[in-house]
C-alpha cells in the first residue's frame, strides 16, 4: 500500500448524501457508512476535517427563493448543518473515533464555538474536528465555509464527495454526451462555468493555491484511494 500523501485533509459533503434515497432527512445507514470511510483514512493517520451541507433538511436559498427572506432562510441552513454534524459525530463516536464539532454559530449544549487555534489543537491531537454553522454568516454557502476552514486550518487539499465520480461538461444525469475532466485548472472552472463550487470557493482555492478533488462518495474505496494517490474523480488546482 502507497504512503498517504496528505498530513491534514478537509472532506467537503453535501447534505443531500446523508438523505439517501429518501431525498430528506437523515438515514442512519448512510450516515454509519460515511462514518466507516472517515475511520479509515484516519486509521493512516492523516488528520480530518469535515463540513457537511444541510440541504438535507433545510436549503436556505430555494427558501428565499419562494418568499422566505434570505437571512433568516440562511440561517435555518446552518441550523440544519448542525444536525448533520452532530448525526455524523454519534456515529463517528460508536466506531471509538475522537470527534469534534465546532459550529459558527454559538450552540454551546451541542457544538464547542469554532476557534481556529483549538480546532487545529484538536486536529494535532489525532481529532477528527466536523466545524459546523457554515461561516456564521447568511449569503455565503457551505461551500465556502469548507474553502475558507480548508485555509484556516492548512490543510493539504479539500476532498468533495458527491453523487457522481467528477466534474463533468453537462449534468451527466441529463446530458448522456456530458464529458468527464480528469483535471481541470481553476481558471477553467471559472471561464467554463463548471458547478465544482460556487465561485466564491473556487476564487479562494485559487488564490491561496489550494486543490479540490471532486469524487464520488458512494465509491466503496473512493476515499482512501484519494490518500493513497490513486487518481480517481476529478482534480482542480
Amino acid at each position: 500500500m502507497s504512503k498517504p500523501v496528505f498530513n491534514r485533509i478537509l472532506l467537503k459533503l453535501s447534505g443531500e448524501i446523508l438523505a439517501g434515497e429518501k431525498g430528506f432527512g437523515i438515514d442512519p445507514i448512510i450516515t454509519n457508512d460515511l462514518a466507516q470511510k472517515v475511520k479509515e483514512v484516519t486509521n493512516k493517520s492523516i488528520q480530518v476535517g469535515i463540513v457537511i451541507g444541510g440541504g438535507n433538511i433545510f436549503r436556505g436559498l430555494s427558501a428565499s427563493s419562494k418568499g422566505l427572506e434570505r437571512v433568516p432562510a440562511d440561517y435555518l441552513g446552518m441550523l440544519a448543518t448542525i444536525m448533520n454534524s452532530v448525526a455524523l459525530q454519534s456515529a463517528l463516536e460508536k466506531m471509538d473515533c475522537d470527534t469534534r464539532v465546532m459550529s459558527a454559530l454559538s450552540i454551546t449544549q451541542l457544538a464547542e464555538p469554532y476557534i481556529r487555534r483549538r480546532g487545529i489543537r484538536h486536529l494535532e491531537k489525532g481529532r477528527i474536528v466536523i466545524f459546523a454553522g457554515g461561516t456564521g454568516n447568511p449569503y455565503f454557502s457551505t461551500d465556502t465555509a469548507a474553502a475558507l476552514r480548508a485555509i484556516e486550518i492548512d490543510a493539504d487539499i479539500i476532498i468533495k464527495g458527491t453523487k457522481v465520480d467528477g466534474v463533468y461538461s453537462a449534468d451527466p444525469e441529463i446530458d448522456p454526451n456530458a464529458k468527464k475532466f480528469d483535471s481541470l485548472t481553476f481558471k477553467e472552472v471559472i471561464d467554463k462555468e463548471l458547478r465544482v463550487m460556487d465561485l466564491t470557493a473556487v476564487t479562494l482555492c485559487k488564490e491561496n493555491n489550494l486543490p479540490i478533488i471532486v469524487f464520488d462518495i458512494k465509491s466503496k474505496n473512493g476515499l482512501v484511494d484519494i490518500v493513497n494517490s490513486v487518481p480517481i474523480g476529478t482534480t482542480v488546482s
